[in-house]
Protein backbone atom coordinates (compact mmCIF):
# COMPACT_ATOMS: atom_id res chain seq x y z
CA UNK A 1 0.00 0.00 0.00
CA UNK A 2 1.30 3.39 -0.87
CA UNK A 3 0.28 6.08 1.11
CA UNK A 4 0.79 9.85 2.28
CA UNK A 5 0.44 12.02 5.16
CA UNK A 6 -0.66 15.20 5.36
CA UNK A 7 0.09 17.63 8.36
CA UNK A 8 2.64 14.93 8.98
CA UNK A 9 4.12 16.26 11.88
CA UNK A 10 6.74 14.52 13.74
CA UNK A 11 5.65 11.51 12.24
CA UNK A 12 3.08 9.49 13.99
CA UNK A 13 0.75 8.19 11.30
CA UNK A 14 3.70 7.39 8.81
CA UNK A 15 5.04 5.15 11.44
CA UNK A 16 2.05 3.80 11.90
CA UNK A 17 1.53 3.01 8.37
CA UNK A 18 5.04 1.51 8.24
CA UNK A 19 4.19 -0.56 10.69
CA UNK A 20 1.29 -1.69 9.14
CA UNK A 21 3.26 -2.50 6.06
CA UNK A 22 2.55 0.57 3.76
CA UNK A 23 5.27 2.65 1.98
CA UNK A 24 5.18 6.11 2.74
CA UNK A 25 5.46 8.33 -0.55
CA UNK A 26 5.29 11.93 0.54
CA UNK A 27 4.67 13.97 3.65
CA UNK A 28 3.42 17.44 4.08
CA UNK A 29 3.81 20.33 6.93
CA UNK A 30 4.26 23.65 7.62
CA UNK A 31 6.67 23.50 10.62
CA UNK A 32 10.21 23.35 9.33
CA UNK A 33 11.30 21.54 12.34
CA UNK A 34 9.09 18.43 12.28
CA UNK A 35 9.48 18.73 8.06
CA UNK A 36 13.28 17.85 9.08
CA UNK A 37 12.60 15.06 11.73
CA UNK A 38 10.08 13.46 9.91
CA UNK A 39 12.54 13.48 6.89
CA UNK A 40 15.58 11.83 8.96
CA UNK A 41 13.22 9.51 9.83
CA UNK A 42 11.83 8.51 6.05
CA UNK A 43 14.08 9.53 4.16
CA UNK A 44 12.75 8.06 0.99
CA UNK A 45 9.52 9.46 0.93
CA UNK A 46 9.39 13.19 -0.49
CA UNK A 47 8.82 16.11 2.09
CA UNK A 48 7.62 19.25 1.28
CA UNK A 49 7.63 22.58 3.96
CA UNK A 50 4.43 24.53 3.26
CA UNK A 51 1.33 25.66 4.35
CA UNK A 52 -0.74 23.00 2.53
CA UNK A 53 -3.21 25.09 1.72
CA UNK A 54 -1.14 26.20 -1.01
CA UNK A 55 0.17 22.41 -2.24
CA UNK A 56 0.56 22.00 -5.70
CA UNK A 57 -1.00 18.33 -5.71
CA UNK A 58 -0.22 17.36 -9.19
CA UNK A 59 3.25 17.45 -7.21
CA UNK A 60 2.31 14.48 -4.83
CA UNK A 61 2.45 10.64 -6.45
CA UNK A 62 -0.23 8.71 -6.92
CA UNK A 63 -1.33 6.78 -3.96
CA UNK A 64 -3.48 3.95 -1.94
CA UNK A 65 -4.28 5.74 1.39
CA UNK A 66 -4.18 9.25 2.25
CA UNK A 67 -3.36 9.74 6.03
CA UNK A 68 -4.31 13.61 7.39
CA UNK A 69 -3.95 15.26 10.75
CA UNK A 70 -5.67 18.99 10.40
CA UNK A 71 -4.97 21.28 13.12
CA UNK A 72 -7.16 20.06 16.10
CA UNK A 73 -6.20 23.33 18.25
CA UNK A 74 -9.44 25.00 17.11
CA UNK A 75 -11.28 22.09 18.02
CA UNK A 76 -10.08 20.78 21.26
CA UNK A 77 -11.67 21.58 24.52
CA UNK A 78 -8.29 22.00 26.10
CA UNK A 79 -7.82 25.02 23.64
CA UNK A 80 -10.53 26.19 22.36
CA UNK A 81 -12.83 29.62 22.91
CA UNK A 82 -12.38 29.50 26.39
CA UNK A 83 -8.31 29.29 26.00
CA UNK A 84 -8.50 32.40 23.41
CA UNK A 85 -8.95 30.49 20.21
CA UNK A 86 -11.68 32.27 18.03
CA UNK A 87 -14.69 30.64 17.23
CA UNK A 88 -13.85 30.57 13.06
CA UNK A 89 -10.06 30.87 12.87
CA UNK A 90 -7.54 29.72 10.58
CA UNK A 91 -6.37 26.65 12.41
CA UNK A 92 -9.85 25.04 11.12
CA UNK A 93 -9.54 25.63 7.86
CA UNK A 94 -6.75 23.30 7.24
CA UNK A 95 -9.28 20.64 7.16
CA UNK A 96 -10.34 22.06 3.44
CA UNK A 97 -6.65 21.14 2.56
CA UNK A 98 -7.82 17.41 2.46
CA UNK A 99 -10.92 18.40 0.41
CA UNK A 100 -8.60 19.95 -2.34
CA UNK A 101 -6.00 16.90 -1.85
CA UNK A 102 -8.88 14.15 -2.57
CA UNK A 103 -9.77 16.30 -5.43
CA UNK A 104 -7.45 15.90 -7.29
CA UNK A 105 -6.13 12.45 -6.45
CA UNK A 106 -9.33 10.47 -5.60
CA UNK A 107 -7.44 7.36 -3.31
CA UNK A 108 -9.09 4.59 -2.38
CA UNK A 109 -9.09 5.27 1.06
CA UNK A 110 -8.41 8.40 3.31
CA UNK A 111 -8.36 8.31 6.81
CA UNK A 112 -8.71 12.39 8.89
CA UNK A 113 -7.53 12.06 12.78
CA UNK A 114 -8.87 14.59 14.42
CA UNK A 115 -10.56 15.15 18.29
CA UNK A 116 -13.94 14.20 18.37
CA UNK A 117 -15.02 18.22 18.53
CA UNK A 118 -14.42 18.21 14.88
CA UNK A 119 -17.64 16.43 14.13
CA UNK A 120 -19.02 19.16 16.07
CA UNK A 121 -17.09 21.54 14.28
CA UNK A 122 -20.19 24.49 12.40
CA UNK A 123 -18.58 23.46 9.29
CA UNK A 124 -18.44 19.88 9.94
CA UNK A 125 -21.50 19.47 7.73
CA UNK A 126 -20.24 20.93 4.67
CA UNK A 127 -17.00 19.68 5.14
CA UNK A 128 -18.70 16.11 4.68
CA UNK A 129 -20.93 16.96 2.13
CA UNK A 130 -17.81 17.88 0.02
CA UNK A 131 -16.16 14.97 0.90
CA UNK A 132 -19.49 13.37 -0.08
CA UNK A 133 -19.58 14.89 -3.46
CA UNK A 134 -16.28 13.52 -4.47
CA UNK A 135 -17.79 10.31 -4.26
CA UNK A 136 -16.51 9.44 -0.24
CA UNK A 137 -18.73 7.52 2.36
CA UNK A 138 -17.44 8.94 5.61
CA UNK A 139 -17.04 6.32 8.79
CA UNK A 140 -16.49 8.18 12.14
CA UNK A 141 -14.70 6.08 14.43
CA UNK A 142 -14.68 7.95 18.58
CA UNK A 143 -11.59 5.45 19.70
CA UNK A 144 -9.59 5.34 23.09
CA UNK A 145 -6.31 4.58 21.74
CA UNK A 146 -5.76 2.44 24.72
CA UNK A 147 -7.98 -0.16 23.32
CA UNK A 148 -5.58 -0.06 20.13
CA UNK A 149 -2.80 -1.42 22.34
CA UNK A 150 -0.97 2.37 23.22
CA UNK A 151 -0.54 2.78 27.18
CA UNK A 152 -1.93 5.67 27.29
CA UNK A 153 -5.99 7.22 27.45
CA UNK A 154 -6.15 9.13 24.68
CA UNK A 155 -9.28 9.82 22.70
CA UNK A 156 -9.21 10.43 18.72
CA UNK A 157 -11.42 10.42 16.18
CA UNK A 158 -10.74 8.48 12.68
CA UNK A 159 -12.59 9.25 10.03
CA UNK A 160 -12.46 6.44 7.41
CA UNK A 161 -13.69 8.05 3.96
CA UNK A 162 -13.63 5.25 0.96
CA UNK A 163 -15.13 5.33 -2.34
CA UNK A 164 -18.03 2.96 -1.39
CA UNK A 165 -22.08 3.39 -1.44
CA UNK A 166 -21.63 3.05 2.76
CA UNK A 167 -20.00 4.37 5.31
CA UNK A 168 -17.19 1.43 5.93
CA UNK A 169 -16.95 0.69 9.76
CA UNK A 170 -14.04 -1.17 11.25
CA UNK A 171 -14.26 -3.66 13.29
CA UNK A 172 -11.17 -2.49 15.22
CA UNK A 173 -9.47 -4.50 18.32
CA UNK A 174 -10.06 -4.17 22.03
CA UNK A 175 -6.63 -4.97 23.23
CA UNK A 176 -5.85 -5.20 26.78
CA UNK A 177 -4.67 -2.13 28.52
CA UNK A 178 -0.92 -1.21 28.73
CA UNK A 179 -0.45 -0.25 31.88
CA UNK A 180 2.53 3.37 32.61
CA UNK A 181 4.70 1.66 34.19
CA UNK A 182 5.70 -0.57 31.02
CA UNK A 183 7.40 2.88 29.90
CA UNK A 184 8.63 4.39 33.30
CA UNK A 185 12.60 4.37 34.20
CA UNK A 186 12.47 5.20 37.60
CA UNK A 187 16.33 4.77 37.11
CA UNK A 188 16.38 7.88 34.88
CA UNK A 189 15.63 11.66 34.63
CA UNK A 190 16.07 14.59 37.45
CA UNK A 191 14.54 13.57 40.91
CA UNK A 192 13.87 16.26 43.42
CA UNK A 193 12.71 15.86 46.72
CA UNK A 194 8.82 16.50 47.17
CA UNK A 195 9.28 18.02 50.10
CA UNK A 196 11.16 21.17 49.38
CA UNK A 197 10.44 25.02 49.99
CA UNK A 198 9.16 26.85 47.18
CA UNK A 199 6.72 23.73 46.40
CA UNK A 200 3.40 24.58 45.14
CA UNK A 201 0.43 24.23 47.66
CA UNK A 202 -1.62 22.36 45.14
CA UNK A 203 1.29 19.59 44.13
CA UNK A 204 1.73 19.13 47.58
CA UNK A 205 -2.38 17.74 47.67
CA UNK A 206 -1.89 15.82 44.79
CA UNK A 207 1.33 14.41 46.44
CA UNK A 208 -0.83 13.59 49.51
CA UNK A 209 -4.06 12.54 47.60
CA UNK A 210 -1.86 10.09 45.59
CA UNK A 211 -0.25 8.62 48.50
CA UNK A 212 -3.05 7.84 50.23
CA UNK A 213 -4.18 5.93 47.61
CA UNK A 214 -1.91 4.14 45.57
CA UNK A 215 1.21 4.17 48.10
CA UNK A 216 4.96 5.30 47.49
CA UNK A 217 4.77 5.05 43.83
CA UNK A 218 2.10 6.46 41.46
CA UNK A 219 1.48 9.55 38.75
CA UNK A 220 -0.18 12.81 39.12
CA UNK A 221 -0.95 15.61 36.52
CA UNK A 222 0.95 18.58 37.02
CA UNK A 223 -1.80 21.11 36.41
CA UNK A 224 -4.88 21.44 35.91
CA UNK A 225 -8.15 20.90 38.20
CA UNK A 226 -6.99 16.75 38.65
CA UNK A 227 -6.29 16.66 42.73
CA UNK A 228 -5.98 12.85 42.60
CA UNK A 229 -2.94 10.88 41.68
CA UNK A 230 -3.29 7.70 39.07
CA UNK A 231 -2.15 4.62 39.45
CA UNK A 232 0.81 2.70 37.58
CA UNK A 233 -0.69 -0.33 36.84
CA UNK A 234 -3.10 1.46 34.50
CA UNK A 235 -2.88 3.37 31.10
CA UNK A 236 -1.05 7.17 31.50
CA UNK A 237 -3.50 10.20 30.61
CA UNK A 238 -3.29 12.02 27.48
CA UNK A 239 0.31 13.16 27.11
CA UNK A 240 -0.01 16.79 25.65
CA UNK A 241 2.46 19.34 23.97
CA UNK A 242 4.16 20.27 27.23
CA UNK A 243 5.40 18.80 30.17
CA UNK A 244 2.03 17.06 32.63
CA UNK A 245 2.63 14.04 34.07
CA UNK A 246 4.79 13.60 37.33
CA UNK A 247 5.72 10.32 38.84
CA UNK A 248 6.17 9.81 42.23
CA UNK A 249 8.84 7.31 43.76
CA UNK A 250 8.88 7.42 47.73
CA UNK A 251 9.97 10.98 48.94
CA UNK A 252 10.94 12.10 45.40
CA UNK A 253 9.30 13.54 42.41
CA UNK A 254 9.92 14.24 38.45
CA UNK A 255 8.54 15.33 35.18
CA UNK A 256 8.52 12.50 32.49
CA UNK A 257 11.41 12.41 30.47
CA UNK A 258 11.44 12.74 26.79
CA UNK A 259 11.86 8.82 25.88
CA UNK A 260 9.10 8.05 28.48
CA UNK A 261 6.85 10.60 26.46
CA UNK A 262 7.81 8.44 23.13
CA UNK A 263 7.16 5.19 25.01
CA UNK A 264 3.68 6.36 25.95
CA UNK A 265 3.26 7.43 22.07
CA UNK A 266 4.57 4.08 20.92
CA UNK A 267 7.30 5.29 18.94
CA UNK A 268 9.31 2.68 17.88
CA UNK A 269 12.89 2.99 20.08
CA UNK A 270 15.15 3.48 17.41
CA UNK A 271 12.94 6.60 16.39
CA UNK A 272 15.30 9.73 15.75
CA UNK A 273 13.93 12.53 17.96
CA UNK A 274 15.25 16.54 18.37
CA UNK A 275 17.80 16.85 20.62
CA UNK A 276 16.05 18.97 22.67
CA UNK A 277 13.86 17.30 25.61
CA UNK A 278 11.25 20.03 25.51
CA UNK A 279 10.60 20.05 21.65
CA UNK A 280 10.51 16.35 21.96
CA UNK A 281 7.89 16.08 24.02
CA UNK A 282 6.24 19.23 21.98
CA UNK A 283 6.19 17.15 18.96
CA UNK A 284 5.34 13.89 20.61
CA UNK A 285 2.15 15.20 22.31
CA UNK A 286 1.14 16.48 18.97
CA UNK A 287 1.37 13.25 16.64
CA UNK A 288 -0.73 10.91 16.40
CA UNK A 289 -0.18 7.37 18.34
CA UNK A 290 2.01 4.95 15.44
CA UNK A 291 0.17 2.05 17.35
CA UNK A 292 -3.21 3.45 17.44
CA UNK A 293 -3.10 5.00 13.21
CA UNK A 294 -1.23 0.60 13.02
CA UNK A 295 -4.39 -0.62 13.85
CA UNK A 296 -6.81 1.25 12.23
CA UNK A 297 -4.80 0.87 8.71
CA UNK A 298 -4.86 -2.94 9.42
CA UNK A 299 -8.56 -2.85 10.18
CA UNK A 300 -8.99 -1.06 6.99
CA UNK A 301 -6.88 -3.09 4.86
CA UNK A 302 -8.97 -6.36 6.08
CA UNK A 303 -12.05 -4.71 5.35
CA UNK A 304 -11.60 -3.87 1.79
Amino acid sequence: MRAIDLFSGFGGSSAGAVMAGAKVLWAGNHWKSAVDIHAKNHPDAVHVCQDLHQADWSQVPAHDLMMASPCCQGHSNARGKKSGNPQHDASRSTAWSVVSAAEFHRPPAIIVENVPEFLRWALYPAWEAAMQELGYSLAPHIVDCADLGVPQNRIRLFIVCTRSKSPLYLTLPKQPHKAADSFIDFTAGNWQPIDKPGRALNTMERVRNGRLQFGNRFLFSYYGKTKTGRALSRPIGTITTRDRWAVVDGDYMRMLIADENMRAMTFPRDYIRPSSNQLTTHMAGNAVPPKAMCEVIMALVASL
